[in-house]
């Protein structure tokens, strides 16, 4: 994998699915098809998960990691890091 991108979900429904859309566009046009967007769910309220596990049906890159609850951004993100191929 050349290129990983790590996004933590917090109250992100309304904009998961354009930012997938977005940073798979940018990654394509930069690495080809040897990329990554993983998405870590930090507990979230609102559909944030389901938002994303949709995401992960239309776009075979994109992993999602789900918290079983809200454990702040950084130790999401490092979560996250954690996944990085």
């Amino acid at each position: 994998m050349k290129l990983s991108v790590v996004a933590t979900l917090y109250q992100s429904a309304p904009y998961i699915e354009e930012f997938c859309k977005r940073a798979i566009e940018s990654a394509k046009s930069v690495y080809g098809p040897d990329h990554e967007i993983i998405l870590v769910n930090d507990g979230s309220p609102d559909s944030s998960l389901d938002v994303a596990l949709s995401a992960r049906q239309k776009y075979p890159q994109v992993i999602v990691v789900d918290l079983s609850r809200n454990f702040g951004h950084h130790r999401a993100m490092m979560t996250g890091l954690s996944y990085a191929s």
